[in-house]
């Protein structure tokens, strides 16, 4: 049994049979898309699925609104107490030379050593799951060589060197917040959107951002597709299927607004909608690990 209460070996965590290799490069994927198309309950659902699996995973929350850590599973009460990262006064002093309190006319350790930030600030959410949350970064889109930027770009670089694990970052609508540092660090982007005009236009903008980031595979996927007019919009609002690797539509399911605010209860349900997640899980391994995991 794991936290919370929820079977180890429900019916879906069950059939993934995701072969798992040691002495890889590891997974780390980016979770980015318009705000309120579900991002952070796909980000914790993968979270879950491959930790059943038997990945070592990190859960990075690197959203302002940090939601994560209570979609996760994690009490409401224990999330609240949570400080993140990029409000570690001691910690940013520490690292960057800067922050609240230090004159800003001082030096800024641009390249800080972060080795010990999961040992640090990531909790155990589950069995092979820890969470880390970073916290939003201010003024980073305008270039700002803030501490905190530095701080948290720092960060992110780090991830490519925890190998063998599967990192997943839940990010803020749009990928300028980190810039170069995603690309430095991850090697998949999961694009979420719902069938909206809206939502699949920043969607589209966002795969044409990572292509120019350098990160190779981009997997679109359209979350709480209902009919068949549905389905036919969001593959007509997608446009070019050239700009993602692959697009996957998952189906709407009254089961998560019903679990809401945690992801937890829908790992032991075999609707469409976790079939959908499980197939994405599979997918993101078999593409960046070269394996041919067997589908459920």
């Amino acid at each position: 049994m794991s936290l919370h209460g929820v079977p180890r070996s429900s019916p879906i965590a069950g059939n993934i049979h995701i072969p798992h290799v040691a002495g890889k490069d590891g997974i780390r994927i980016l979770v980015t898309g318009k705000g309120g198309v579900g991002k952070t309950t796909i980000t914790a659902l993968l979270a879950h699925l491959f930790a059943r699996e038997g990945f070592r995973v990190l859960a990075i929350d690197g959203d302002p609104q940090q939601n994560l850590a209570v979609t996760l599973g994690v009490p409401p009460l224990v999330a609240e107490r949570i400080i993140p990262v990029s409000q570690s006064v001691e910690y940013l002093r520490e690292k960057t030379g800067a922050g609240p309190g230090i004159s800003p006319g001082g030096l800024l350790t641009l390249n800080p050593d972060v080795s010990d930030v999961v040992e640090r600030f990531s909790i155990p959410v589950a069995d092979n799951l820890r969470l880390l949350v970073m916290g939003g970064v201010r003024q980073a889109g305008s270039g700002c060589l803030c501490a905190e930027y530095t701080l948290l770009s720092s960060i992110l670089r780090h991830m490519r060197l925890l190998k063998d694990d599967v990192i997943l970052l839940d990010t803020p609508a749009g990928l300028e917040h980190f810039g170069r540092a995603v690309a430095d660090g991850f090697t998949c982007a999961v694009v979420v959107a719902d069938p909206s005009y809206n939502a699949l236009s920043v969607a589209r903008e966002s795969a044409a951002l990572a292509r120019q980031l350098g990160i190779r595979y981009i997997i679109l996927v359209v979350n709480r597709v209902g009919n068949f007019d549905d389905r036919n919009k969001a593959r007509e609002r997608a446009g070019c299927l050239d700009e993602f690797s692959r697009v996957m539509l998952l189906s709407v399911d009254s089961g998560v607004i019903a679990a809401e605010p945690e992801v937890c209860p829908l790992l032991s349900t075999e609707s469409d909608f976790m079939r959908g997640i499980t197939s994405l899980a599979v997918t993101i391994t078999r593409e960046c690990e070269g394996h041919s995991p067997e589908f459920p």
